[in-house]
């Protein structure tokens, strides 16, 4: 029987069988208003990159912080244009990540190390669900945004990292290890005893998509720190 996907597959998708062995369907898209609900809960109301740090403490003082995510989703859609991935495994959310220019993240600058290199896109957030590592998701993530990055011609990846202890403290800020950026290629460009900046260049010959593509996913593949669960 011909395997049809219902309506709520709609996509692109993948579902084999070899040797009578079936690999679960795959569903890549961007993140938009209409699935911002299936990222994991806190990550749907976390407005750490989104808003300065006064406007974020506002929002979450008055209980607005989902209003804001989704102003922020709408805005750099619309003028930017993709700013996130979102990947299914048969219908369930199993990871995403987050990107933009660094002038549509305010939090950016609020760091001792900002700011961000003009032709670098800012890594925000990445998380894969524990219990989809080590299929290739994070492989299949990091092509759709090293497709994003080299269509839009900047020529790195920027994120800010921490040497702060995993912690599940709320309000903990939503900051990728320094020990894992490193360890996947990227090298401090602004040295700093919490936060400093990396960088990962994109090289301009054939091989930097597949360098790239290997390195971001061991980061948002092996990463279980609950920093990314906002």
């Amino acid at each position: 029987m011909k395997f049809t996907p219902p309506a709520y597959h709609r996509g692109r998708q993948e579902r084999t069988t070899i040797l009578g062995v079936v690999r679960l369907a795959r569903r890549l898209v961007n993140i938009t208003l209409d699935n911002l609900s299936d990222l994991p809960g806190r990550c749907r109301s976390c407005v750490f990159w989104e808003l300065d740090p006064v406007a974020g403490e506002k929002a979450q003082e008055t209980g607005g912080t989902d209003l804001e995510k989704e102003a922020w989703i709408s805005d750099t859609l619309l003028e930017w244009g993709s700013c996130g991935k979102l990947i299914y495994v048969d219908g369930v959310p199993a990871g995403y990540v987050v990107f933009a220019p660094p002038a549509y993240v305010p939090r950016s600058v609020a760091f001792a190390t900002s700011p961000i290199s003009p032709d670098a896109v800012l890594l925000m957030t990445a998380r894969l669900m524990p219990e989809f590592a080590g299929r290739g998701l994070g492989r299949v993530l990091v092509q759709a945004v090293a497709a994003e990055v080299a269509r839009r011609g900047l020529r790195a990846i920027e994120a800010f990292g921490t040497h702060d202890p995993p912690s599940d403290k709320p309000g903990r800020p939503c900051v990728l290890p320094a020990d894992y950026l490193l360890a996947v290629g990227f090298k401090t460009v602004r040295p700093h005893p919490h936060f400093p900046r990396l960088r990962l260049d994109l090289k301009t010959t054939a091989t930097w998509r597949e360098d790239v593509e290997y390195a971001l996913e061991r980061l948002v593949s092996s990463i279980s720190s609950p920093a990314l669960s906002r």
